[in-house]
This record gives structure tokens, sequence and C-alpha cells, in this order.
């Protein structure tokens, strides 16, 4: 039994691993784009590429990632896709040119997008449902907040000697994954009888119309964002005619699992929206380079560590929808304290606080939400269920950045600005810990049963 747990715990940190990847190569970008576009003469929409891409191959193949680990075996997808983003980021720190540099941000988005369900899932498969699995998803949770905030720590420290180190630092790590997880990362059940067909309707549709929403929220494109809603529509046409569809629309009638996908939807909104404001707060209005910013957010990267360790135990004793509505609710409160920041706010008695108190709150409630959000589906559904999550966060930090990027231009670019883009941030919070007290019961109680023959 020991070393069943020995290996258990080493499947954890490779996943992990692969997890904090994804989550900081969405921050490593930022402080460098100035050296790049430097440096490559880059024009000001090919530079936006550098991230949105990113953003919006992640956001829009991951409902189809997930059906492929559920289709093609999650270790392998997981392997395979680690390899590519590999691959992915050494090209990009040996390429001089815009748009070829960019393409290695849109596979590397894809590659995330395929990795990130695989890896969810695969804890939700080795760890049996109860404290061990809560435990382990607040540790993966943890990953991917430490992920970004050492990205924003790493980029401004690389990019002092050069930003293709910002390129190359995901590589050894991803390679030292892929190598590793063959011995320890569990092959998964023999499969029997038929996996069910794959619905390539649903997923042109489903992958195509988030690939456009994301698309029109980030560059502001309604005819993009109308044909979105026709794409999306006509999803939810297919998948009420599929045998085997890509996204069973009856797993939303767990009350639990749509709840915590709106939830978390809210949250990053939320979250996400915020600390890209604060950024740019930190960096236009205070004056911070790039440097100072990524070391002024560590204090929350701490926060949310020390108390993502907590999360667990206060589900077991209080119970997931109350443990997120608390997070949410404590997460809102850091948000609006940044309403006391002016034009020069102080770190230590105006900003540190915030950014602690976001931090205590991104701790508690990320992590119940991951867990309620898989609790309602069975193992054979775990990375339609871990897509479904992963999805709604990315889909709503899209969200959350665009409008809050535009909430910042009405309010005008001093402080007033900001200060309005706060409100909105703390409102989304709200509307997280609403949705996630109302909704999300305990683990189980309204799960979807196994399907036979999978």
């Amino acid at each position: 039994m020991a070393g069943i747990d020995g290996r258990r715990q080493a499947a954890l940190v490779l996943l992990c691993a692969a997890v904090f990847l994804d989550s900081m190569d969405l921050s490593l970008m930022g402080v460098a784009l100035p050296a790049i576009q430097r440096d490559l003469s880059l024009s000001a929409g090919t530079l936006q590429w550098l991230v949105s891409g990113y953003a919006v191959a992640y956001g829009g193949f991951l409902l189809l990632g997930g059906r492929m680990a559920d289709l093609f075996g999650r270790r392998r997808v997981f392997l395979l896709s680690l390899g590519v983003f590999a691959a992915a980021s050494l090209a990009g720190g040996l390429l001089s040119e815009g748009w070829p540099l960019v393409v290695t941000r849109v596979v590397k988005g894809v590659a995330a997008a395929l990795t990130a369900p695989a890896a969810l899932s695969l804890i939700t498969t080795t760890f049996s449902e109860g404290p061990g699995r809560n435990r382990a998803l607040g540790i993966y949770s943890l990953a991917g907040a430490t992920g970004y905030s050492a990205g924003l720590v790493a980029s401004g420290l690389l990019t002092e000697v050069s930003w293709r180190l910002v390129f190359f630092l995901p590589v050894p790590i991803a390679l030292l994954v892929v190598a590793a997880a063959p011995m320890v990362l569990p092959k998964g059940p023999p499969r029997t009888g038929s996996t069910g067909g794959f619905d390539a309707a649903g997923a042109v549709t489903a992958t195509g119309g988030v690939l456009l929403l994301v698309y029109a929220l980030t560059e502001t494109n309604w005819p993009a964002g109308l044909v979105a809603l026709l794409l999306l529509g006509a999803f939810v046409v297919v998948e009420r005619r599929q045998p085997d569809p890509l996204i069973p629309l009856e797993v939303f009638r767990s009350r639990t699992l749509s709840a915590a996908n709106g939830a978390a939807l809210a949250w990053a909104c939320a979250t996400i929206g915020w600390q890209f404001v604060a950024v740019l707060y930190l960096q236009r209005i205070l004056g911070y380079d790039a440097l100072a910013t990524g070391l002024g957010i560590v204090p929350m990267g701490l926060a949310i560590v020390v108390t993502a360790n907590l999360a667990g135990r206060l589900v077991g004793r209080w119970g997931l929808g109350r443990v997120a509505a608390l997070g949410m609710l404590v997460q809102a409160c850091g948000i609006l304290l940044f309403l006391r920041a002016g034009a020069s706010g102080d770190y230590l008695t105006v900003l540190l606080p915030a950014l602690v108190v976001h931090g205590v709150g991104n701790g508690l409630s990320f992590p119940s939400l991951n867990i309620a959000a898989v609790g309602g589906l069975p193992d054979d559904r775990q990375g339609l269920a871990s897509g479904l999550i992963t999805s709604s966060v990315q889909i709503g930090a899209g969200v959350g950045v665009a409008l809050l990027a535009a909430t910042m231009t009405v309010g005008g670019s001093g402080p007033d600005g900001y200060r309005l883009a706060f409100l909105v941030a703390g409102a989304f919070s709200l509307l997280g810990a609403a949705l996630a007290y109302l909704g999300i019961r305990t683990p189980g109680a309204d799960r979807q049963p196994a399907r036979s023959g999978v």
C-alpha cells in the first residue's frame, strides 16, 4: 500500500508540473512583450496575438481535449500534447519573425488545451472521491495559481537577460515530465467494447464557436461574435441528435456541475480580469517596472499557497458550497480594497493588504470549484468534466479581460478608470459567490450514472 501511495504522489507531482507550465505560460509573455517588439520590429497587432493566440487556442480546444482524453486514453493524450508543447516552446525561442512566432503560441495553446483536461481527469481517476481527492485537487489548483504568479516574476527576471529565455524556460520542465510520466502514470483500464463514435460535427461547432467567441471578445469584433453564437446554437442542436455526443447535454442536469461551472466562469472574470487591470495600474499609474510588478504580486501568490493547503480541510468541515462562496466573498473584498488606491497608492498600507486578502479568497474558492465540478460525473466522464471546468475558467478569463479593458476605456486613463474596472471585477466575484452558495451541493448527490459499454 505504501508503494501505491508513493506512486500516486509521484503521479500528482508530474501532473501538477504540467498545469504549472500551462498557467505560467499565460503570464510569461506579459513582461517580455516590449523587448520582443523592440528586437523584432513587430506591429502592435502581431504583438497582441503573442498573448491572445495562446488564449484563443487554449479556450477553444478545451472541450475537444477533454473528449479526446476519454476516447483515446488520458495518459497517451497527456504525453503527446506535452511533447508538442515543449517542441513549440523551443521553436518559439529560435524564431526571429513575427507571425511564425505567433504560430508557435497558437500551437502551444492547442497543446495546453489537450494537456489540462487529461491531467485533471488522471487525478480524479487516480484518487478516489473523498478527502484524498479533495487534497489532490487542492494541490493541483495550487500548482496552477502558483504557476501564474511564478510566470510574472520569472518573466521580469529572464527578460533582463534575453526575452528568448521566456520561450526556452518551459522546455526542460516539460521534457522531464514526459520522460518520467510513463513510469508513474496509470495506463487506465483496458478498453472493452465500443467507446462510441467521435462527434466530428459537435467538435467543429463547439471548437469553432468558442474560438470565435474568444476572438470576438479579444478584438471587439461583433460579426465574429454573431457567428460564434450561431455555431454554439448549432452545437446544441447537433448534440441533441448525436448518439455519442461531444458533450452529453444531460450532464447539466447535475445542479452542482452547472453551478460550479457558472461560478468558475464568474471567478475567472473577476480574478483574471482584475489581475490584468492591477498589473497595468502598477506600471502605468504607480510607475513600477516589470520586475517590481512581478515581485509586488508575490505576497498574493504566497497567500494562495497557504490557503489552498487549508481548503480541503475546510471543505470537509463546512461543505463545498459554503467554502467556495466564502472564498469568492473574500476575493471580492480584496478586489474592492483596491478602490482605496489612487495616483500614489502606498504599497504597505494599501496594496499589500488587498493582495493578501485577494490571495486568501483565491486559495479557498478555486480548489472548491474544481472539486465540485468533477464530483458530479463518473470516472468514464472525468475528461469531459475536466474539460468543462477548465474551459469555463479560460472563457471567463477572456470575457473578464475584455470587459474590464472596455470599462477602463469608459472611465478614462487616470485612476478613475481603474476604480471602475475594480468595481466590475468585484461584482463578478459576488455573482460567483451567489452561484456557489445556492447551487453547489455534496459531491455525488446528483451524480450522473456511468454509461454502459464505455
